[in-house]
Protein backbone atom coordinates (compact mmCIF):
# COMPACT_ATOMS: atom_id res chain seq x y z
CA UNK A 1 0.00 0.00 0.00
CA UNK A 2 1.63 3.21 -1.22
CA UNK A 3 0.48 6.79 -0.75
CA UNK A 4 0.08 9.14 -3.70
CA UNK A 5 3.76 10.13 -3.45
CA UNK A 6 5.04 6.55 -3.54
CA UNK A 7 5.80 6.11 0.17
CA UNK A 8 4.73 3.04 2.09
CA UNK A 9 3.30 3.68 5.61
CA UNK A 10 5.47 1.98 8.18
CA UNK A 11 6.10 1.89 11.93
CA UNK A 12 9.44 1.86 13.75
CA UNK A 13 9.92 0.61 17.31
CA UNK A 14 12.45 1.83 19.88
CA UNK A 15 12.15 -0.66 22.75
CA UNK A 16 13.76 0.33 26.07
CA UNK A 17 14.78 -1.84 28.98
CA UNK A 18 14.89 -0.50 32.55
CA UNK A 19 18.38 0.94 31.94
CA UNK A 20 17.18 2.93 28.92
CA UNK A 21 19.11 0.67 26.60
CA UNK A 22 17.42 -0.13 23.29
CA UNK A 23 16.68 -3.39 21.51
CA UNK A 24 18.96 -3.81 18.51
CA UNK A 25 18.20 -6.75 16.21
CA UNK A 26 20.43 -8.42 13.61
CA UNK A 27 18.62 -9.09 10.34
CA UNK A 28 18.48 -12.81 9.68
CA UNK A 29 21.47 -14.16 7.73
CA UNK A 30 23.09 -10.69 7.43
CA UNK A 31 25.45 -8.48 9.42
CA UNK A 32 22.91 -5.63 9.47
CA UNK A 33 21.53 -4.35 12.80
CA UNK A 34 18.37 -2.28 13.11
CA UNK A 35 15.29 -1.44 15.14
CA UNK A 36 12.12 -3.50 14.61
CA UNK A 37 9.93 -2.01 11.93
CA UNK A 38 7.22 -3.03 9.50
CA UNK A 39 4.48 -1.90 7.18
CA UNK A 40 1.04 -0.67 8.16
CA UNK A 41 -1.61 -2.87 6.57
CA UNK A 42 -4.72 -1.43 5.00
CA UNK A 43 -7.25 -0.57 7.71
CA UNK A 44 -4.69 -0.60 10.53
CA UNK A 45 -3.81 2.37 12.72
CA UNK A 46 -0.10 2.96 13.44
CA UNK A 47 -0.59 1.67 17.00
CA UNK A 48 -2.27 -1.51 15.79
CA UNK A 49 0.56 -2.10 13.31
CA UNK A 50 3.13 -1.51 16.05
CA UNK A 51 1.51 -4.12 18.33
CA UNK A 52 1.40 -6.66 15.48
CA UNK A 53 4.99 -6.02 14.42
CA UNK A 54 6.17 -6.18 18.04
CA UNK A 55 4.84 -9.72 18.27
CA UNK A 56 5.90 -10.84 14.81
CA UNK A 57 9.47 -9.59 15.09
CA UNK A 58 10.40 -9.94 18.77
CA UNK A 59 7.63 -12.11 20.23
CA UNK A 60 6.25 -9.58 22.71
CA UNK A 61 2.57 -9.04 23.48
CA UNK A 62 0.91 -5.69 24.25
CA UNK A 63 1.00 -6.40 28.00
CA UNK A 64 4.79 -6.72 27.91
CA UNK A 65 5.32 -3.03 27.06
CA UNK A 66 4.28 0.47 28.05
CA UNK A 67 3.85 3.05 25.30
CA UNK A 68 5.97 6.04 26.33
CA UNK A 69 5.69 8.28 23.27
CA UNK A 70 5.46 8.42 19.49
CA UNK A 71 6.71 10.80 16.86
CA UNK A 72 4.31 13.59 16.00
CA UNK A 73 4.56 13.35 12.22
CA UNK A 74 5.56 10.94 9.48
CA UNK A 75 9.32 10.69 8.98
CA UNK A 76 10.27 9.87 5.40
CA UNK A 77 13.26 8.44 3.66
CA UNK A 78 13.78 7.69 -0.01
CA UNK A 79 15.38 4.46 -1.18
CA UNK A 80 18.03 4.82 -3.91
CA UNK A 81 16.99 3.34 -7.26
CA UNK A 82 19.77 0.74 -7.17
CA UNK A 83 18.06 -0.92 -4.18
CA UNK A 84 14.57 -1.01 -5.70
CA UNK A 85 13.32 -3.86 -7.86
CA UNK A 86 13.26 -2.78 -11.48
CA UNK A 87 9.54 -3.42 -11.86
CA UNK A 88 8.80 -1.12 -8.89
CA UNK A 89 10.86 1.87 -10.02
CA UNK A 90 8.77 4.93 -10.71
CA UNK A 91 6.12 3.80 -8.20
CA UNK A 92 7.90 3.02 -4.93
CA UNK A 93 9.94 5.89 -3.47
CA UNK A 94 10.58 4.81 0.12
CA UNK A 95 9.03 4.64 3.58
CA UNK A 96 7.11 7.08 5.73
CA UNK A 97 7.27 6.08 9.37
CA UNK A 98 5.69 6.72 12.74
CA UNK A 99 8.15 5.79 15.50
CA UNK A 100 7.08 4.48 18.91
CA UNK A 101 9.09 4.59 22.13
CA UNK A 102 8.22 1.58 24.30
CA UNK A 103 9.34 0.49 27.77
CA UNK A 104 9.66 -3.23 28.43
CA UNK A 105 7.66 -4.07 31.56
CA UNK A 106 8.14 -7.80 31.09
CA UNK A 107 11.45 -9.66 31.16
CA UNK A 108 14.25 -10.40 28.72
CA UNK A 109 13.06 -13.99 28.52
CA UNK A 110 9.74 -12.78 27.09
CA UNK A 111 11.58 -11.85 23.88
CA UNK A 112 11.26 -14.55 21.24
CA UNK A 113 12.73 -14.11 17.77
CA UNK A 114 10.99 -17.31 16.60
CA UNK A 115 7.45 -16.28 17.46
CA UNK A 116 6.40 -16.74 13.81
CA UNK A 117 7.38 -18.97 10.91
CA UNK A 118 9.10 -16.03 9.19
CA UNK A 119 11.62 -14.55 11.67
CA UNK A 120 13.20 -11.19 10.85
CA UNK A 121 16.13 -11.36 13.30
CA UNK A 122 18.52 -14.13 14.27
CA UNK A 123 20.25 -12.30 17.15
CA UNK A 124 19.63 -9.33 19.41
CA UNK A 125 21.29 -7.22 22.10
CA UNK A 126 20.68 -4.21 24.31
CA UNK A 127 22.49 -1.15 22.98
CA UNK A 128 23.08 2.38 24.27
CA UNK A 129 20.14 4.63 23.35
CA UNK A 130 22.21 6.64 20.89
CA UNK A 131 22.97 3.80 18.54
CA UNK A 132 26.02 4.14 16.27
CA UNK A 133 24.56 5.65 13.12
CA UNK A 134 27.44 4.38 11.01
CA UNK A 135 25.99 0.89 11.58
CA UNK A 136 22.77 1.99 9.84
CA UNK A 137 22.47 2.02 6.05
CA UNK A 138 23.22 5.56 4.90
CA UNK A 139 19.82 6.55 3.53
CA UNK A 140 18.12 5.68 6.84
CA UNK A 141 20.51 7.56 9.12
CA UNK A 142 18.74 10.92 9.15
CA UNK A 143 15.39 9.32 10.03
CA UNK A 144 17.03 7.29 12.83
CA UNK A 145 18.68 10.42 14.20
CA UNK A 146 15.47 12.45 13.91
CA UNK A 147 13.34 9.79 15.61
CA UNK A 148 15.81 9.22 18.46
CA UNK A 149 16.19 12.96 19.03
CA UNK A 150 12.43 13.61 19.11
CA UNK A 151 11.75 10.66 21.43
CA UNK A 152 14.69 11.37 23.75
CA UNK A 153 12.74 14.06 25.62
CA UNK A 154 10.56 11.29 27.08
CA UNK A 155 13.43 9.22 28.49
CA UNK A 156 13.34 8.95 32.30
CA UNK A 157 16.90 10.30 32.66
CA UNK A 158 18.62 13.21 30.92
CA UNK A 159 22.08 11.66 30.97
CA UNK A 160 21.44 10.05 27.57
CA UNK A 161 20.85 13.42 25.91
CA UNK A 162 24.05 14.73 27.49
CA UNK A 163 25.99 11.75 26.16
CA UNK A 164 24.56 12.44 22.70
CA UNK A 165 25.78 16.04 22.84
CA UNK A 166 29.20 15.05 24.20
CA UNK A 167 29.66 12.84 21.15
CA UNK A 168 29.40 15.93 18.97
CA UNK A 169 26.29 14.77 17.13
CA UNK A 170 23.89 17.52 16.13
CA UNK A 171 20.27 16.72 17.02
CA UNK A 172 17.94 16.97 14.05
CA UNK A 173 14.46 18.44 14.25
CA UNK A 174 11.46 16.27 13.43
CA UNK A 175 10.46 16.31 9.80
CA UNK A 176 6.96 17.57 9.23
CA UNK A 177 4.43 15.34 7.51
CA UNK A 178 0.73 14.90 6.92
CA UNK A 179 -2.05 14.77 9.44
CA UNK A 180 -2.32 11.04 8.78
CA UNK A 181 0.00 10.55 11.76
CA UNK A 182 -2.90 11.32 14.06
CA UNK A 183 -4.56 8.01 13.15
CA UNK A 184 -4.63 5.68 16.11
CA UNK A 185 -5.14 7.75 19.27
CA UNK A 186 -2.78 7.31 22.22
CA UNK A 187 -3.07 9.24 25.49
CA UNK A 188 0.38 10.80 25.24
CA UNK A 189 1.77 14.32 25.15
CA UNK A 190 2.26 15.61 21.59
CA UNK A 191 5.65 15.31 20.03
CA UNK A 192 5.50 12.27 21.13
CA UNK A 193 17.54 -5.36 -3.13
CA UNK A 194 15.88 -2.79 -0.63
CA UNK A 195 12.19 -3.29 -1.24
CA UNK A 196 9.43 -3.71 1.35
CA UNK A 197 8.36 -7.29 1.82
CA UNK A 198 4.65 -7.32 0.90
CA UNK A 199 3.92 -9.33 4.05
CA UNK A 200 6.14 -7.68 6.64
CA UNK A 201 6.85 -4.21 5.29
CA UNK A 202 10.53 -4.73 6.09
CA UNK A 203 13.21 -4.19 3.53
CA UNK A 204 15.41 -6.89 2.09
CA UNK A 205 19.18 -6.60 2.10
Amino acid sequence: MLDRDGFRPNVGIVLLNQKNQVFWGKRIRTHSWQFPQGGIDRGETPEQAMVRELHEEVGLQREHVRIVARTRDWLRYEVPDRFIRRDSRGFYKGQKQIWFLLQLVGHDWDLNLRATDHPEFDAWRWNDYWVPLDAVVEFKREVYSTALTELARYLPRNEHRNRFLRQGLRPLGAESGSDEASAGHIDLPPGGSWEPDPHTGNEHV
